[in-house]
């Protein structure tokens, strides 16, 4: 009402703000003609652009920081997630590939007797360790995986590196293995070299295993690999277990006093991998302690 009633009382407002806008229609269209023809106006979109630059960075500043942290913080976690793939991946291969040397010495040794060997290739899965027996006469673990993974009692558990231990005790989420270490395990393993076969025992030492059942004149050296023998059926053969680090002969003795270091580091071993495979073929019972290792060296 207001302003009909001020365009009442002026009647001449209306023609004015109609020249008004065609005055600048006008002077829009002359611009518009002069900067297509002859660029007059870049120069003062240059001024005006850069006198807004600093405007413009200070606009755009929040959101560019925030699309850089989000970027950043994406890529360091898919880094971070690829490179345990990665590892996870990189300790099954080293585990397929433990059982190179002691398959090369055997197929040495055999290539005349054997036409050829059927080969089953162990399928193994990386566990994390959640807790170790603070017991110093005692070496076992806590492995965050159990029967509802597949997980049995008996299985074999290997590193990097070598044999670990074997599982005593497996539980719905959770088991217990015990190392080889452990004075309580017994261990059959054949000398890489030639194959002779024996025992190790734990010696409650992480650096140390016995071999008690050699007689003097077994043929066995320090730097020796011992591997697994896959008698008794609880290990796979081939695995690396230990290398002979002495052998003592005392001729009032009748049998040599041996011993050898674990190729795996027990006491700083964080993950390990459980090792399922097919049965071994033994004559032998279930390795469940220590048998004596007189007969299994005089079976040589």
């Amino acid at each position: 009402m207001a302003a009909s009633r001020d365009n009442s009382s002026n009647p001449a407002r209306i023609p004015a703000l109609g020249f008004r806008a065609l005055a600048l229609v006008l002077l829009s269209v002359l611009l518009m003609f002069l900067d297509h023809r002859d660029k007059h106006l870049d120069a003062v979109r240059d001024t005006i652009g850069t006198a807004l630059y600093p405007l413009r960075i200070a606009v755009d500043a929040p959101t560019q920081l925030w699309d850089w942290i989000s970027e950043r913080t994406r890529s360091r976690n898919d880094l971070q997630r690829e490179n345990e793939d990665l590892r996870r991946e990189q300790q099954v291969i080293r585990a397929r590939l433990l059982t190179t040397n002691a398959l090369e010495a055997e197929n040495a040794r055999l290539r005349e007797m054997l036409d050829a060997r059927e080969q089953v290739e162990d399928r193994v899965r990386v566990a994390e360790i959640l807790a170790v027996d603070a017991n110093p006469f005692r070496h076992s673990l806590i492995i965050d995986a159990g029967y509802g993974d597949g997980v049995y009692e008996g299985q074999a558990i290997v590193d990097q590196d070598g044999v670990v231990g074997q599982v005593i005790e497996a539980g719905p989420i959770t088991s217990e293995a015990l190392l080889i270490s452990d004075p309580g395990h017994a261990l059959p393993v054949e000398v890489n070299r030639n194959g002779l076969r024996t025992i190790a025992y734990g010696t409650g030492e992480f650096g140390k295993l016995a071999l008690p059942g050699l007689p003097n004149n077994a043929d066995i050296r320090q730097g020796d690999l011992l591997v697994t023998s896959g008698l008794g059926g609880a290990f796979p053969s081939g695995y690396p277990v230990a290398v002979v680090s002495s052998v003592l002969r005392l001729p009032q003795q009748a049998f040599a006093e041996v011993q050898a270091e674990p190729v795996a580091a027990l006491n700083q071993v964080r993950e390990i991998m459980l090792v399922w495979s097919a049965p071994a073929v033994s004559d032998e019972p279930r390795q469940a302690g220590r048998e004596p290792a007189a007969e299994d060296a005089g079976d040589e």
